[in-house]
């Protein structure tokens, strides 16, 4: 039997799904000041939202943006995540960071 090949997205997935991990917010500041962190909203997969980003898929990036699924991340977020001492999913796909709350 032949083993079923492995797609060059399978592979890309498998790397950012294994690139994906849970950060204090306090080690996230530094992406918040400076403008590089995107709150994914918890309907959508993390995993294929950075796919998506990975490959430069503008349209469907610019759908999620207008339906609010992914935003940059609001002063009052990141004070919130701050003040509880938040730990959260994140992805980087520089220059990116794409966070998910648990």
């Amino acid at each position: 039997m032949n083993k079923p090949e492995i797609t060059s997205a399978e592979l890309i997935r498998g790397k950012l799904n294994s690139e994906t991990a849970r950060m204090p917010w306090k080690e996230l500041q530094r992406h918040f000041a400076s403008g590089y962190t995107l709150f994914v909203d918890q309907q959508l997969d993390l995993i294929e939202v950075a796919f998506q980003f990975e490959q430069d898929n503008a349209k469907q990036i610019e759908i999620w943006l207008n339906s609010q699924l992914i935003q940059q991340v609001s002063n009052d977020q990141a004070r919130e995540w701050f003040n509880d001492d938040a730990s959260l999913w994140t992805s980087v796909v520089k220059p990116w960071v794409l966070i998910q709350q648990p």
